[in-house]
């Protein structure tokens, strides 16, 4: 007998749930967020990256390769991650909104957390105990929140009940959410860098996409990042280890993914390198080991999807992301990203995706793509880099693009055969009838999602972010 690719995706689901009822418990779920950072692990492809546990961990459950947040950047991403809603649907596309224009999530939209709380389960943002938070955390995780909007509960900063599973009720199953922060750029990158030298990635061997001029600055940048997801993949393999450890590992679904890509030009830009992020599913009782998933996810999707492996179902109309192994779950045809305001430099970009082509809408043209940024600056050496190559004439046409003074109204590539993004065909005659689709797709989802979208004082702006933002806030 035959069974359809919808009936065996909607059964993964429905057993790993009947497997807990058998039990009398209901599945546990942890959500595990390693921080700026793409698909660059051993078992995606990344060839000089080590990571034992993460390959380890996608030969048990299911890797999908093609998951994008929807938004490149961490509060905007997380905000749809954490509700199942475009952030620009709900008013949380620029990063950071702060609290003087931070609002409630408007009904029936909800955290993701208030519906598992309904639902019986403890829910706990895993991070030191009070008072011992400060640093780098590792596997006990870094306790960021990081969204453009208040909770809906009377304690409007109070997402979680608690900082670790540890607290809940006998028998209470709970939600766990981690970010793991090491992969996002800083102090973690530095640990990274005191391995043992036989066990960093050596620059030289890396190849770099077209993008990219070939310094050791940036050689050295890349390499550094990749250190920094084999740090983060051994504070996986400890968290992991507890979950054993507590006897948890049984009736627990894991699920491994991140905000946004990292890098200069991937963090805060539409390309896949900002927004194609990895994906990893492991049920408890090991159910489809090793299966390898092509599917379109979108960021909004993780909400329902985690709720279904505790069998809740929010209201129609709670949120637009569907749960990918539920029954009514329609395989998407393509995925839709934005960039909005980054800290103080001001912009707007929305972008589709399809398996083949990729295309982007700049509103703002005459504002380039390196306009002034602040945390970029300080913070990423390449882009630095590019800058001052681009005022030497040193950098390529393919280089050059990215450091433009101004940027194109469209663009539009053929990522399967330009994975890099380096040849823009929105002007190519040849592809007139795909820009029609492309251009219709975006008008459809702007029309639906940016109601919302309110242009901002640029002097409240830049005032605002000098003034209130927080000295250990990162982007």
């Amino acid at each position: 007998m035959s069974i359809t690719r919808r009936e065996l995706l909607g059964a993964v689901g429905a057993a790993a749930g009947a497997a807990a009822q058998q039990s009398g418990e209901k599945l546990n779920v942890l959500y595990v967020i390693l921080e700026d950072c793409g698909p660059n692990f051993g078992c995606y492809g990344e060839k000089l990256v080590q990571t034992p546990n993460l390959d380890r961990f996608a030969s048990q459950g299911i890797r999908f390769t093609h998951t994008f947040c929807t938004a490149p950047v961490c509060s905007a991403s997380r905000s749809a991650l954490m509700s199942g809603r475009y952030q620009n649907n709900i008013g949380a596309h620029n990063h950071r909104t702060w609290d003087w224009h931070k609002k409630v999530l408007p009904a029936p939209a909800r955290h993701v957390s208030e519906w598992f709380r309904d639902a019986g389960y403890f829910t706990c943002n895993l991070q030191p105990p009070p008072g011992k938070r400060k640093g780098l955390q590792g596997p006990l995780g870094s306790g960021k929140v990081d969204l453009n909007f208040f909770a809906n509960g009377t304690d409007k900063e109070k997402f979680f009940d608690g900082y670790d599973w540890n607290q809940r009720k006998a028998g209470q199953p709970f939600f766990a959410h981690i970010t793991i922060m090491e992969t996002h750029k800083g102090q973690g990158w530095n640990v990274a860098r005191q391995r043992p030298k036989s066990e960093l990635v050596d620059p030289e061997k890396l190849k770099l996409a077209a993008y990219y001029p070939d310094s050791p600055v940036v050689r050295d940048e890349y390499a550094n990042y990749l250190d920094a997801v084999h740090l983060s993949d051994g504070y996986l393999g400890l968290l992991l280890q507890r979950l054993e450890d507590d006897g948890l590992a049984k009736n627990t679904v894991v699920v491994v993914s991140s905000d946004h890509g990292p890098l200069f030009r991937g963090k805060q830009f539409l390309y896949d390198g900002g927004t194609n992020i990895p994906l990893l599913i492991r049920f408890p009782d090991g159910r489809h080991a090793g299966q390898v998933d092509e599917r379109f996810v979108s960021g909004v999707d993780l909400a329902p999807t985690l709720l279904g492996f505790g069998g809740i179902r929010p209201p129609a109309g709670a949120m637009q992301g569907q749960d990918i192994f539920g029954p009514e779950y329609n395989a998407r045809p393509h995925v839709f990203t934005a960039r909005d305001r980054m800290d103080d430099s001001i912009d707007r970009m929305r972008a589709v995706r399809t398996k083949q082509y990729k295309y982007i809408r700049n509103y703002l043209p005459a504002v380039p793509y390196m306009q002034p940024n602040e945390y970029k600056e300080q913070n990423y050496p390449t882009w630095n880099l590019v800058k001052e190559w681009a005022k030497q004439g040193k950098l390529t046409q393919e280089q050059a693009l990215f450091a433009s003074a101004v940027k194109p109204i469209e663009e539009l590539f053929d990522v399967q055969s330009d994975p890099d993004e380096v040849h823009n065909l929105a002007g190519d005659p040849k592809y007139r009838v795909t820009l029609k689709q492309m251009r219709g797709l975006v008008d459809g989802f702007v029309a639906e999602n940016d109601k919302q979208v309110q242009w901002e004082d640029p002097v409240d702006i830049y005032l605002g972010y000098r003034k209130h933002l927080p000295e250990d806030q990162v982007a």
